[in-house]
């Protein structure tokens, strides 16, 4: 039986979600070779990580870096990584950090040299909270909840948005145009697996309306305040896409959002989302992803995720709004979809849609409180 380290935040949650990141999405096994590479703000949880891959027998070594910039990284991680054709098994890669996703470029070229042989986890919002909410479902309960939004979505028009808060919005698509992203944790050869998990999401082609954000935001930026909006919701009316005005009592959160909206597009909707991470229970301080799977609807401000070609914008700053809870109206059809009760499909996952893959570094430096 694994000890955890000595932590007072460490409960059966927080050792549930470690043994879900090893089972359900790394599969990991006695022959399989781990590498848990951390920034020191998540030193702990790396402990953790080590202590329980040990138990199991699974050798395990951890390389620490500095997030964003680390001159030297790249020498230390060729020094630790084994020779493929010395490898019994896989080669398991867990990278976990609190803010950042960082030196994406060098783990992309190292790791490449393994094939299919390596699959490479990028953890970020690392914590206790993300172990304890955002691993509840599997990949495979991800997917298959993503599955029954995106049957729906893909040939629907309109949405009509409501919340509990006093949101309603009105959504129309081009889903011929703007393509749907999804995000699962699903690994597949070549690519990133990026957690936390448990979105769909798109460009809407139009957005009018008012938006009631209760849950919290989540900016891509680091910032040194509590991401969460429930005693403070922030209301923002939108016309067209473009922000009209906005109310919040908390000051701190009207400069955030007015620094945001001053950015080149940083008024514009660049992102319609919709969480599915029925693990995610609450909201936590933390600015983090981990509140933007919480299900629920969220607006994302700024940087959009469809190709340049597409939309063609570029900016540096990417808000996202959400709210606590959402019930979905799609095309006048009398049965909507309640955030809170999400429905798993058993069919597979469309094909048409991208899995979202951050292949880049993600979060940037730290911003003034």
């Amino acid at each position: 039986m694994t000890t955890a380290p000595a932590e007072t935040t460490i409960d059966a949650r927080v050792l549930k979600g470690v043994e879900t990141l090893f089972d359900g999405y790394a599969h990991l096994q006695p022959t399989d070779t781990l590498l848990v590479i951390y920034t020191p703000d998540c030193r702990d949880q790396t402990s953790l990580l080590v202590l329980t891959a040990r138990d199991r027998n699974v050798a395990t070594t951890t390389l620490a870096m500095a997030p964003v910039e680390d001159r030297t990284f790249h020498e230390r991680l060729k020094a630790v990584l084994p020779a493929p054709e010395s490898l019994p098994g896989r080669l398991v890669v867990i990278t976990i950090e609190r803010d950042t996703m960082s030196h994406a470029h060098i783990l992309r070229h190292e790791i490449d040299k393994y094939g299919d042989q390596v699959l490479p986890i990028r953890i970020i919002n690392g914590s206790w909270d993300f172990f304890r909410l955002a691993l509840g479902p599997t990949p495979e309960e991800l997917s298959a909840l993503n599955t029954g939004l995106l049957e729906r979505f893909l040939h629907a028009k309109h949405l009509a948005v409501t919340t509990s808060s006093g949101s309603e919005l009105e959504i129309t698509l081009d889903n011929d145009r703007y393509r749907w992203l999804s995000n699962r944790g699903i690994w597949r050869p070549g690519s990133f697996v990026i957690l936390p998990a448990g979105e769909v999401a798109t460009y809407p082609a139009s957005v009018t309306g008012r938006l009631v954000a209760d849950g919290a935001f989540n900016v891509n930026k680091a910032v040194q305040m509590d991401a969460r909006l429930g005693d403070n919701p922030l209301t923002v009316e939108i016309k067209n896409s473009d922000v009209t005005s906005y109310h919040c009592a908390d000051p701190l959160i009207s400069t955030l959002f007015a620094r945001c909206l001053q950015s080149d597009h940083g008024n514009h909707v660049g992102e319609l989302g919709f969480g599915t991470n029925t693990g995610i229970d609450g909201f936590i301080g933390m600015n983090s992803h981990i509140n933007e799977r919480h299900p629920g609807v969220h607006i994302g401000f700024g940087q959009h995720g469809q190709l340049l070609e597409v939309v063609e914008y570029l900016t540096d700053i990417h808000i996202d709004l959400i709210t606590s809870d959402a019930v979905i109206h799609i095309d006048g059809d009398p049965t909507p979809i309640d955030s809170r009760f999400l429905t798993p499909s058993d069919q597979p996952h469309p094909a048409n849609v991208s899995d979202e893959d951050i292949d880049g570094d993600c979060c940037g430096a730290r911003t003034p409180r």
